[in-house]
């Protein structure tokens, strides 16, 4: 059973009801140290395919939750381990913060979210309770001080969500997304929702919330809770991102074929999970590598785009205590700091041999390949990247002695490598699909994605209107993050896009994410990549970048798609 050593006297989550629903639903083992036996032979493994041109999900990034009022809040110094991303960091890219019930309470978690922000990660939020004049109690089962969101008060409580996403965007962090609910179906010590509460609301009072919604962020990846959201279409376009945590969810519960018939526009987060408990330490070894198969699972099987650990900093998390990063930590950093956001999953073979998983990426003509060997012996393993030249290979190891190493740089003749796994190790290798010097990993949100043919002359339309762009800048002293947002109101597809704009002088852009940019200041122009090449009707993509600024932090005033200028939201 898993099992989090919280207790409610800190503020923190209490654990009796979830270890009796996980010891009921026969969920997870407790797992103890293993001694590594290392086999005496090199096993061979069948050849694993990468395929570039076969693109899944678009990966918005990995990170973890603080929480100040429960576990206090990260340092300085450990902000910048969790979110930086260079030797000795975790490189993540999202950080999730929770919604106080007080206004008072809501500058607890500003700090680090205004650092996470200034080194290129996304922030989004989550409410464990309504203010409680907002409430009322009820009988559930034996619980019959059960609280529930009164219907009367729907309304003010998306208005409170409201009045929290504002507070974070004057104070310099655009939140990406804000949560219905946390865990509503979890909720012995918080508030419960019903899959009909939830959808009623997202129904009724969702569209005037002023950021992208997350719902249901079910404890357990329940489908019965999310599935009558994609089963209403009016619920469905005011919620933006399905959200689950992965408490006790076997494998087998991972994929979700609704979503993919129904959840078009649509983005999937795993937004909470430790694994496999929260008994042992971080640095268990072998262990902390069932972390990296259940994160190849949840990209691979499930299809996130994120990956979200409990807190940040614990004795079960990616960082311990004394700030230092974790085993676990070490694992969780072999994705977050090579799969960048904005890179796209692709086509792999999964499982090439027993206890050999992969799984890889590609942002422009750089890939990714993530590859975990659990067994007890070495594997002989390669793998062949359809229509890729030669090129060379950089990687980063971790093992029982080793936390995401360098290793000596290799080459790939042909499209083909062959490496040596370890046993008992997790390599992250990068690598070009067009030859040359392989890529760094990069330091912020700065995948460089190769343009998809010529855009059509203009935006497909019929309605008379332009396309509609919204524009959103988070700033801190000399610089800032800005996301763009591009819908096509017309009545077909938009085949090909450019977007253009002018920046205001002494902005200068230093990366960015789902378009490619150039020049990097003055008149800007950001056209599409290949995986987003084509805008259909009603549909909305985002893409953004990271700038500097000399003291001028005003907003582009105007933008054209293929010419045709823009109403701006």
């Amino acid at each position: 059973m898993t099992q989090d050593e919280n207790v409610p006297a800190s503020g923190e989550r209490r654990v009796l009801s979830r270890r009796s629903v996980l010891a009921t639903m026969g969920a997870l083992p407790v797992l103890t140290a293993a001694t590594s036996v290392l086999g005496a032979t090199e096993a061979a493994a069948a050849t694993a395919t990468i395929n570039p041109s076969a693109q899944r999900q678009t990966i918005r990034g990995f990170g973890g939750m603080t929480h100040a009022a429960w576990a206090g809040d990260l340092t300085a110094a450990q902000r910048d381990t969790a979110f930086g991303n260079g030797d000795g960091k975790l490189g993540f890219s999202v950080l999730r913060i929770p919604v106080g019930e007080s206004q008072s309470d809501w500058s607890r978690d500003l700090a680090t979210a205004k650092r996470a922000v200034e080194l290129g990660a996304i922030v989004f939020a989550s409410p464990w309770n309504p203010p409680a004049s907002m409430t009322e109690t009820f009988t559930r089962g034996s619980q019959t001080n059960a609280k529930r969101l009164k219907y009367s008060s729907y309304a003010a409580y998306a208005q409170h969500l409201n009045d929290f996403t504002t507070y974070m965007r004057n104070n310099g962090v655009n939140l990406y997304a804000i949560s219905v609910q946390n865990e509503p179906d979890y909720a012995q010590d918080w508030t419960w929702w019903t899959s009909t509460e939830i959808v009623r609301f997202l129904r009724e009072n969702a569209g005037s919330i002023g950021t992208r919604v997350i719902a249901p962020e079910s404890f357990q990846y329940i489908k019965s809770m999310s599935d009558p959201i994609l089963n209403d279409s009016t619920a469905l376009a005011n919620v933006d991102i399905i959200g689950a945590h992965l408490y006790g969810t076997p494998y087998s519960n991972f994929p979700y074929p609704l979503f993919q018939q129904k959840g078009a526009g649509k983005e999937l987060w795993m937004t909470e999970v430790y694994y496999p408990n929260s008994t042992d330490s971080a640095d268990t070894w072998p262990q902390a590598l069932d972390v990296g198969e259940h994160m190849h699972h949840a990209m691979v099987d499930a299809q996130f785009q994120t990956y979200v650990w409990w807190y940040i900093r614990r004795s079960y998390g990616p960082m311990r205590e004394d700030g230092q990063i974790s085993k676990r930590g070490a694992i969780m950093a072999q994705f977050a700091r090579f799969v960048r956001p904005g890179y796209v999953r692709i086509d792999a073979t999964a499982n090439p041999a027993s206890n050999v998983y992969v799984s890889a990426y590609r942002s422009g003509n750089s890939v990714v390949i993530v590859a975990i060997n659990k067994g007890t012996s070495a594997v002989s393993q390669q793998f062949t990247i359809a229509n890729a030249a030669s090129a060379s290979v950089s990687s980063w190891i971790t093992d029982a002695s080793r936390n995401v190493a360098p290793q000596a740089a290799t080459s790939m003749s042909n499209g083909s490598l062959t490496v040596t796994l370890p046993a008992r190790s997790m390599t992250t290798f990068v690598t070009s699909l067009s030859g040359g010097s392989s890529p760094s990993p990069s330091p912020i949100l700065s995948p460089t994605p190769s343009p998809s043919p010529s855009p059509s002359a203009s935006p497909s339309g019929g309605t008379g209107t332009g396309p509609r762009v919204a524009y959103t800048m988070s700033t801190w002293n000399n610089g800032f993050t800005a996301s763009i947002s591009i819908t096509n109101t017309g009545t077909s597809a938009i085949d090909g896009w450019t977007l253009g704009f002018t920046l205001p002088s002494g902005q200068t852009i230093t990366s960015g994410w789902n378009a490619t940019y150039s020049p990097s200041s003055g008149q800007v122009s950001a056209r599409n990549v290949s995986y987003n090449a084509t805008i259909a009707p009603g549909a909305t993509i985002d893409i953004g970048f990271q700038a500097t600024h000399t003291g001028n932090t005003a907003e582009p005033t105007a933008f054209t798609l293929n010419g045709v200028p823009c109403t701006v939201a």
